[in-house]
């Protein structure tokens, strides 16, 4: 708990996991006098004010931002634009702007232009979250021991800057200050490409339902019911993965298109030769991957990133909530 608060008032806009996560974390640390949130979900804002998540509620975005010195956007990227354009000529001179999106490029593109001068844009993104979704889903400790990627611009307001870098560190968080593009590339193949692909999986597992089956003996099938029913570790993470919130990934997916489809195509050649290589009986080839993706896979647990909770990059919220990022 601080003595004096890094911000007098803050606005979160969306108050799903992430958003929820952020307003509790803002009050255990003394971190604003008063934080203020605002929904477009009427029951996520009653669900928020039931849990005393924020020190107002606000049906009202134009007044939820009235007089913030800090003003957080934990909604899907596709809706920034709009929401940009209805409270920024509400803002007061000075106060600063930023985000929990999992795409910066965009960010800059959407909000940018609507904010009036002598406000201040610093992009973030926290490298956190889990599969689950609202504001009863949150927790102030979900950013202890992760990355918070800052990717203002140049010219941007220095003070600014440390400002929101100190509130994440306050958090718990280690920050990395990141140029947007290279930001989008890095978490199209850290994050987007597994989400695409858990999705993908998943996906097939579920069109297989009711049409293929497994000979066991005579005439005893295995469904494909029974093989997501008894499904291993694996499969399993990809459900888990494959749960977070769709709308957040929507626009994730369309407003990071280049970058993921980079990746994508990527990926696609590599997979197409282990494919190769399991029909060739190549197990040199196979036992070569396996090994250097084994300490790939050490080398982030070594670096403290596995974590203590579920993790879904912050692909983690709901809908117009929070996971809006």
């Amino acid at each position: 708990m601080t003595d004096t608060p890094l911000f007098e008032r803050v606005t979160i806009v969306g108050i799903g996991l992430i958003g929820s996560s952020l307003a509790r974390a803002l009050k255990a640390g003394g971190l604003a006098g008063h934080v203020a949130a605002h929904d477009a979900d009427a029951a996520a804002l009653a669900t928020a004010e039931e849990l005393g998540v924020a020190d107002s509620i606000h049906g009202d975005v134009v007044e939820a931002v009235a007089d913030a010195d800090l003003v957080v956007l934990a909604i899907p990227v596709g809706v920034y634009g709009a929401m940009a354009a209805v409270m920024g000529p509400h803002l007061k001179a000075g106060a600063i702007v930023t985000d929990v999106g999992s795409v910066k490029e965009e960010v800059i593109r959407a909000i940018k232009p609507a904010l009036p001068a002598g406000t201040h844009l610093v992009p973030g993104h926290p490298v956190a979250g889990t599969e689950h979704s609202g504001p009863e889903s949150g927790f102030a400790e979900l950013f202890r021991d992760r990355w918070a990627i800052l990717t203002p611009e140049k010219g941007t307001d220095t003070k600014a800057v440390e400002r929101v870098s100190e509130m994440w560190r306050r958090v718990g968080s280690d920050v990395e200050i990141m140029d947007a593009a290279h930001h989008d590339r890095v978490l199209a193949i850290t994050s987007h490409l597994p989400h695409l692909i858990a999705y993908t999986i998943v996906a097939t597992a579920a069109d297989l339902e009711g049409e293929l089956q497994i000979e066991r003996q005579g005439d005893d099938v295995v469904t494909t019911a029974e093989v997501i029913k008894y499904s291993a570790g694996g499969f399993r993470d990809f459900t888990r993965i494959a749960g977070s919130n769709p709308v957040m990934w929507r626009d994730v997916f369309l407003s990071n298109k280049d970058a993921v489809l980079e990746m994508l195509g990527r990926f696609s050649e590599d997979l197409t030769a282990l494919q190769r290589a399991i029909r060739w009986d190549d197990g040199d080839q196979l036992e070569a991957l396996f090994t250097r993706t084994r300490a790939i896979r050490r080398g982030v647990v070594e670096a403290g990133q596995a974590g203590r909770f579920q993790y879904t990059e912050n692909g983690d919220d709901d809908g117009e909530t929070d996971d809006d990022a």
